[in-house]
């Protein structure tokens, strides 16, 4: 009998090797490092630099972003063209009136394989956002989870489909 026990423990922790080994990216991987990176050019350009044209090239045309306080848009245009008005108001002399923060150690990112091909991947985390108050200064704001959907076409990693979900106020 104990035997039997030490086998099926050892099927156990065995099955639940395979089953981590085979989900969440390690974070020292390539992937998940680009993606990482490529997360940061993302939110850089929305945030700080107000670069569209960047964001143009990171989001696939059919783009579609859901968010659980702003709705959903569809299309990588219905979603850059308000982001473009607010950017052509923007005195780059002034600092971005607000900003993203991703919280340590939040990300993660799961493969996508389709007959043994990376073709995506899945990135989640948790950011914070901080808006400039009446002094400019920044306050915090807003914490929310983040899902992105990055589909590889030929060599290249754009975001398919972002959810934006789970914003509560913390100003701690």
């Amino acid at each position: 009998m104990l035997l039997l026990k030490h086998i099926v423990t050892v099927i156990v922790i065995t099955l639940l090797s395979i089953i981590t080994v085979s989900g969440q990216e390690a974070e020292n991987s390539e992937l998940y490092q680009m993606l990482k990176k490529q997360d940061s050019i993302l939110f850089n350009a929305a945030f700080n630099t107000c670069d569209t044209n960047t964001l143009e090239g990171i989001f696939t045309e059919d783009f579609e972003f859901y968010h659980d306080k702003g709705g959903l848009s569809e299309g990588r245009d219905a979603f850059l063209n308000p982001m473009k008005e607010n950017c052509a108001n923007w005195n780059s002399e002034e600092p971005q009136p607000s900003k993203r923060i991703l919280i340590a150690n939040s990300l993660k990112v799961f493969p996508l394989y389709k007959n043994g091909e990376l073709y995506g991947a899945i990135q989640h985390g948790i950011h914070r956002f901080e808006s400039l108050d009446q002094n400019k200064e920044y306050k915090k704001g807003d914490v929310a989870k983040f899902t992105h959907v990055w589909i590889k076409k030929n060599n290249i990693w754009k975001v398919k489909r972002e959810l934006s979900y789970d914003h509560q106020y913390k100003p701690e």
